[in-house]
């Protein structure tokens, strides 16, 4: 069979996977529709969040990142994780503990004000739709290639399967929607990355591999001929100030991720938190040690088949000329010698490869069976639809439940609440129907610009709410507010603004540590120049980082 039939095997199989998972965890309460009944087993619970966590950004295009940058794209790697394991252990026992639907809701308890719980749904809407964007893309970039459909009717298909599950059943139907959505994406990653790993050096392994063959070596002589710098230099695309920016930004701003904080929700207790946190770090694993390797891989076969070619050899290449037809890929020959070259330097380089295309494209470079290259589109989209799903949620509930029934209706039925949800869902799915149409950038460009800021708005005033009782609502809205609206000023002033970035050259997507430091310093500063929380809320922090004997 073809790749498209493949394709469309593997695609339909799964979609119809979601849509009876979802039809079969329908709910009809505001328990099960917001924090799926906090029943979720800790296993099950690690592996939706693993696929929560592990979106568009991180299956389609970080080894696309980190085949561009090299050494500088590792950034990717120690942020993403290291903010996970942050989030595991310093965070999310404690959220679980304090026991609400929302970030927003814990927000606006611990700073006992409805203006910090309004100012927080602010911050996670602007999250969420930036993170979201990048989902969409994803989708659109799988669809237009894969099945031979436009982009934006690629996002539209896709807004049509995650509504259904997110509609009907809420976080539970998300909740193990997202399980099967994981078992697809992490056997599409590996399976090609273990043949080509095996093609390349003989080793089947891939974190292996990457690390004791000598690719990396073959790779580095061939960037150096080519005129670039070696695969494995470090700070050749970033200074080390931004690296390190960077890098604080993606981890802190994983540890504010609101779709992720509310995972930890969805389990019967702390201790069965703590045990989910350590299996999705399993499963986050799996896949974060095999993408260096795949990113080596795929540039390292990229470069092979298409650089010095002659015009008449590519075009012969069936998977070029359908990527040619998305765009995401094109061809020069500006000098007329009758061969494509791979240049650093914009005016003569005749290969033109988008980032996002680099895991998608890497089994049809690599000459692997079709069924092979169907099931990595399955797991793009699952990457994608799973963690857009969680994100549709997050806007919801902030909504329905952070600002309809706390402070709109305080008396609204159960009926009445998930009804609202519902409808909040379908809203938030055609915004983010129109960034997936029209993004701001590629995915995990749009990705990292969400975790810039969430670490400017939402780390610091949930860290300090856990650990420093003296911290009052008055320093937590100053905080947020003046985190966030630095972030999002310079971020949109440097990219869409022709703004240049002045603090030393720090990139849009390592300024949210700035905007953490800022948040940080306002809202200690603040809240010590302002009167104390109530007794009754310093009280319930103690409690809150009190030990307790759990089942």
């Amino acid at each position: 069979m073809s790749v498209e039939i493949w394709t469309i095997v593997l695609v339909g199989l799964s979609f119809l996977a979601y849509i009876y998972i979802g039809w079969q965890s329908r709910v009809e309460n505001s328990k099960d529709f917001f924090i799926a009944g906090q029943g979720i087993p800790s296993i099950a619970n690690g592996a939706a969040t693993a696929a929560d966590w592990m979106s568009a950004a991180s299956f389609i295009s970080m080894a696309g990142l980190i085949s561009f940058l090299g050494y500088d794209g590792s950034i990717y790697l120690m942020g993403w994780t290291g903010g996970y394991v942050l989030l595991a252990l310093l965070l999310a026992p404690y959220l679980r503990k304090f026991g609400k639907y929302t970030v927003p809701d814990f927000v606006g308890d611990r700073y006992y004000s409805n203006i910090a719980r309004l100012v927080a749904v602010v911050a996670a809407i602007f999250v969420s739709l930036t993170y979201v964007a990048g989902q969409m893309r994803g989708v659109g970039i799988v669809f237009s290639r894969f099945l031979q459909v436009d982009i934006n009717t690629g996002v539209i298909i896709g807004m049509v399967i995650v509504g259904f599950f997110s509609v009907l059943g809420g976080m539970k139907g998300i909740t193990w929607t997202q399980v099967a959505q994981y078992c697809v994406l992490i056997f599409a990653y590996l399976i090609p990355a273990i043949a080509i790993a095996w093609f390349l050096t003989g080793n089947p392994v891939p974190q292996l591999a990457f690390t004791f063959s000598d690719i990396a070596d073959k790779l580095n002589k061939i960037q150096v001929d080519l005129g670039f710098k070696p695969y494995t230099q470090p700070f050749v695309n970033k200074s080390m100030l931004d690296v390190l920016f960077t890098t604080i930004a993606l981890m802190v701003g994983t540890a504010g991720l609101p779709h992720i904080i509310v995972r930890f929700y969805t389990v019967k207790s702390v201790r069965a938190a703590r045990f989910s946190a350590g299996w999705a770090l399993l499963f986050i694993a799996i896949l974060y040690t095999t993408a260096p390797a795949l990113s080596m891989f795929a540039r390292y076969n990229l470069i092979d088949s298409l650089h010095n070619h002659t015009v008449a050899e590519v075009q012969q290449l069936d998977w070029a000329a359908k990527w040619e037809k998305t765009k995401l890929l094109a061809f020069d020959d500006i000098n007329k010698d009758g061969r494509l070259q791979l240049t650093p330097n914009k005016d003569t380089n005749e290969i033109k490869i988008d980032r996002d295309i680099i895991v998608l494209s890497t089994p049809e470079v690599a000459n692997l069976p079709p069924w092979v290259i169907g099931l990595v589109a399955a797991g793009g989209l699952a990457a994608a639809l799973s963690t857009a799903s969680g994100l549709l949620l997050v806007i919801s509930s902030s909504i329905a439940h952070d600002i309809y029934y706390r402070i709109i209706d305080s008396s609204a039925s159960e009926q009445k609440r998930v009804f609202v949800g519902r409808i909040m869902v379908g809203f938030s799915l055609v915004l983010a129907g129109y960034f997936g149409v029209n993004p701001p950038g590629f995915v995990s460009e749009v990705v990292a610009f969400a975790f810039g800021l969430a670490a400017a708005s939402f780390f610091p005033v949930i860290f300090l709410g856990i650990f420093d009782k003296r911290t009052n609502s008055e320093g937590a809205i100053a905080g947020m507010l003046t985190g966030l609206i630095f972030t999002i000023i310079y971020i949109i002033g440097v990219k869409f603004g022709g703004m240049q970035p002045w603090f030393f050259g720090v990139s849009p997507e390592g300024i949210g540590t700035l905007g953490m430091l800022i948040n940080f310093a306002v809202t200690l500063v603040v809240s010590r120049l302002t009167p104390p929380p109530p007794a009754e809320i310093q009280a319930l922090v103690e409690d809150l980082r009190s030990p307790i004997i759990e089942e």
